[in-house]
């Protein structure tokens, strides 16, 4: 892929892609952040299709990001903080399994830290109910369409973004501020 062996990519699904996106471009480490689909059985499906439940893709987002300087488990950390892993196939109002918490592993060992930090969270009692994360093996990624990235970017000041996005960034903040880029007020 590339001639620095500390490039990876993590594929994740936690609701809407509008909001892990917002979320984990703004961390130190992270090269790049693609809203996009997978897990389905569509090949390059559309917004439209994945959003009528009928293609089993998930949101997600790939994140490619520099494993020197973030690591997948402080991402999965991240990850299962900004979104309810306890919920089976929605996020708040989005409900469906195109909504479906979800780890698409691309390495035996992401497969392990996800298995590991699930297992813990259950075990400590994390969440009051359990964690119903998948934990997948990575298959495919098909990018979203252009207007989809960098929504939160373009379009803060919309009231999805403010009511749904912006919450989860000022938690970001509160609980990672040492891995933003920069500090944002």
């Amino acid at each position: 892929m590339t001639e620095n062996n500390n490039i990876e990519i993590a594929t994740l699904g936690g609701g809407c892609f509008w909001c892990l996106e917002a979320v984990f471009e703004q961390l130190q480490g992270v090269i790049s952040v693609k809203s996009g689909y997978a897990g389905g059985k569509v090949e390059n499906p559309s917004y439209e299709q994945v959003y009528s439940g009928s293609t089993d893709h998930a949101e997600v987002v790939q994140i490619t990001y520099d494993s020197i300087k973030i690591t997948y488990r402080e991402l999965l950390e991240i990850f299962f903080t900004i979104h309810d892993p306890t919920t089976l196939n929605r996020q708040g109002a989005d409900v469906g399994t195109q909504y479906r918490s979800v780890i698409f592993y691309h390495t035996p060992e992401q497969e392990k830290v996800a298995q590991e930090l699930i297992n813990g969270m259950d075990a400590s009692g994390t969440w009051e109910k359990p964690v119903v994360t998948a934990v997948e093996k990575f298959r495919n990624f098909y990018p979203a369409e252009e207007y989809h990235q960098g929504y939160y970017r373009h379009n803060n000041i919309q009231p999805y973004c403010q009511a749904v996005i912006s919450p989860k960034l000022a938690k970001l903040r509160q609980k990672f501020l040492t891995k933003l880029k920069s500090v944002r007020q």
